[in-house]
């Protein structure tokens, strides 16, 4: 994962229910928008963070970098969930160079897979932490089969996979790039995906806390489904839209799907709270396509009592009105946040 030069890369978010791809040009210290699209996948092609029908997942990359008009032939991705684990470890103090030469020996202490089985990075967070010797390193690992699997299949949509990332640091890059005026708060990113919701505490660029749940925006799909008696598209398009003719119980259903995501999103937090001091978290922005849902912002600031706000991942960015629509990039927001913290990935970023 680590290379010797630093060179311009798109980055494809492959999500369970769609493939978005952003790329992006960074001029004087500043990044301005080049490509963005979203295509939708077919249902089952990733099941609980496998690839089950590759060969639709490359065909629709294909096509959508196609579409664009796409040039650049390395990319970056990302996987959460069980594919990745994430620990916060605490070593004695040393080199970044001397890490590197003993992270296996230490990350086998951690992992519950055979070390040989892995691909294992760390970041050194902080260094001799009030004078003990010791050292606080982010220590993360994914199996070697999966990265495999994403490799295979942006070849085979001819693209070279060059830089694999973490969804919840994605969101964090795409965070920090816009609210600076945030960055030395701690504050909660909650990615809420189809099928999986990322949540990542932060502080001044350091990631406090990460945690991966198995629930997402499929739940109120499945709700909608099974309450109206409806086809899963016709669900989909009811639940992106919130329009239905009997609105009371349309919303009372959302509102339950709201409260069982919401209890999970206090649940995680909580935790955090409970052995954080003074570190209290003071924000929470959401992300995802299920950001957009009817009053779940409302609902998790009403059972956190913090602020709550959808992310905005072209508040600061660059952008031509010419050749985007600003209102179609509002709408498609919250959906290409990964995608965009991918994008801002380099060759031989750490």
């Amino acid at each position: 994962m680590l290379f010797a030069k630093k060179k311009e890369i798109v980055g494809i978010d492959i999500g369970s229910s769609s493939v978005k791809l952003v790329q992006l040009k960074e001029i004087k210290g500043a990044y301005q928008l080049q490509n963005v699209g979203i295509l939708p996948l077919p249902s089952e092609a990733i099941v609980d963070n496998s690839l089950m029908d590759t060969s639709a997942i490359v065909e629709v990359t294909k096509t959508l970098i196609r579409s664009l008009g796409v040039k650049a032939k390395e990319a970056a991705c990302s996987i959460s969930g069980n594919s990745v684990i994430i620990r916060k470890i605490t070593l004695p103090a040393m080199t970044s160079e001397e890490l590197e030469d003993q992270i296996l020996w230490e990350a086998e202490q951690y992992i519950p897979f055979d070390i040989n089985d892995v691909h294992v990075d760390f970041e050194i967070l902080s260094s001799d932490l009030a004078g003990t010797g010791k050292m606080t390193v982010l220590l993360v690992a994914s199996k070697k089969d999966i990265i495999n699997e994403y490799v295979s299949v942006f070849n085979e949509a001819g693209i070279n996979l060059v830089v694999v990332d973490v969804d919840s640091f994605a969101v964090q890059n795409v965070f920090e790039l816009n609210y600076d005026e945030e960055y030395e708060n701690v504050v909660a990113l909650v990615n809420i995906g189809a099928t999986i919701m990322n949540m990542n505490i932060v502080k001044g660029g350091v990631s406090l806390f990460t945690r991966d749940v198995q629930l997402g925006g499929n739940l109120y799909t499945e709700e909608i489904q099974r309450q109206f008696s409806l086809s899963a598209e016709e669900a989909e398009k009811i639940k992106i839209t919130g329009v239905y003719p009997d609105q009371s119980k349309l919303q009372y259903v959302i509102g339950r799907v709201n409260e069982t995501l919401t209890m999970e999103i206090k649940r995680s937090l909580d935790f955090y709270n409970s052995s954080a001091d003074d570190e209290k978290i003071t924000k929470v922005f959401l992300s995802g396509g299920s950001a957009k849902v009817s009053q779940l912002p409302n609902a998790v600031s009403q059972r956190l009592g913090l602020p709550v706000d959808t992310l905005n991942p072209f508040l600061k960015l660059k952008y031509s009105e010419k050749e985007f629509d600003p209102e179609y990039l509002q709408e498609i927001g919250p959906f290409i946040v990964v995608a965009m913290g991918l994008a801002m990935r380099r060759l031989g970023d750490k």
